[in-house]
């Protein structure tokens, strides 16, 4: 079936009270500008989260906050996406699978991005690291995770895309590359999943203040571009039941 290229958040949409309850939600690159707003929103809004993540201490601290705030109790899995192999994401599998018996919710918030540079000067382990993080760990993640997922009354998968126009231009290399490679991903999980109870998602933010945007722009005042809370508010958005019939990609440009 062939889904319509963008999709709107709702004017004025607020999550409900326990929009997430009870719900168990995986977040990658937990630790990082858009992860840790996932992961806060999606513990205000009732859901458990699990925090991934290579630096415990960063994780730790988003983890503390979430306490703070009284929410449901979160658990930290360090793990590094960029030397990640596929028995890596079975055990996360079954460490999920053991704790918690179901998952209903992932967020792939990692991104790796080094530079601006010519694709003639990228070095091949820079370029196979840059595919890794943003398109082939989300794809093996998922995938070990997806019996899980079965297991929900209604999943849902969030992988946030960047500008098409933009990263299709000259000096994006394999950033560029994995994220249409990633929108083509989901298209494919949509199709597939489709009479399922787990749903793929694609997220187009508008620009965030995070460290791989000011990779990028590091001349731009970093005052003038909105934080990823409203970001945030979409993943939330998506994972819940508001959005179940959500088609094509959730445009917040």
């Amino acid at each position: 079936m062939s889904a319509p290229i963008h999709a709107r958040l709702p004017a004025n949409w607020q999550a409900p009270p326990d929009y997430l309850r009870d719900r168990i939600v995986l977040i990658t690159g937990a630790a990082g500008g858009l992860g840790r707003a996932s992961a806060l929103a999606c513990a205000r809004a009732g859901a458990s989260v699990v925090l991934l993540g290579r630096r415990i201490a960063r994780l730790e601290k988003v983890y503390d906050e979430i306490l703070t705030l009284k929410l449901a109790q979160p658990a930290i899995y360090p793990l590094d996406l960029t030397g990640a192999t596929p028995r890596d994401y079975a055990e996360l599998a079954a460490t999920i699978e053991r704790e918690y018996g179901r998952l209903d919710g992932i967020v792939h918030a990692a991104a790796h991005f080094e530079t601006l540079q010519p694709a003639s000067d990228i070095e091949a382990e820079a370029w196979l690291r840059g595919l890794h993080v943003n398109v082939s760990a989300p794809f093996l993640l998922t995938q070990a995770c997806l019996p899980l997922l079965r297991e929900s009354a209604q999943a849902g998968v969030v992988f946030v895309l960047d500008d098409p126009e933009r990263v299709s231009r000259a000096y994006w290399g394999a950033y560029g590359v994995a994220k249409h490679a990633l929108a083509g991903l989901v298209s494919i999980l949509r199709d597939e999943w489709e009479s399922t109870s787990v749903r793929a998602h694609a997220l187009l933010p508008a620009p965030m203040r995070t460290k791989l945007r000011h990779a990028a722009y590091f001349g731009e005042d970093a005052a003038t571009i909105a934080l990823p809370d409203a970001t945030a508010d979409a993943v939330v958005y998506l994972l819940g039941a508001d959005a179940a019939q959500v088609a094509g990609t959730l445009d917040l440009r």
